[in-house]
């Protein structure tokens, strides 16, 4: 039916692929202390000022 190639041949398969391989290496990088850190602090500003005033 003509069209495109498939398979590796394909741009947008190799595409996918090297997207998927990236992502997948980030999503096993540690967190950084530092970020975790500014997680806790935003958490502690957010349930300080859900307590009611008294």
């Amino acid at each position: 039916m003509g069209g495109r190639p498939r398979g590796l041949a394909d741009p947008n398969n190799q595409i996918a692929s090297k997207l998927k391989a990236l992502y997948t290496s980030v999503e096993q990088e540690a967190i950084p202390d530092t970020f975790l850190d500014l997680l806790e602090k935003l958490d502690q500003v957010e349930q300080s000022s859900r307590k009611p005033p008294g």
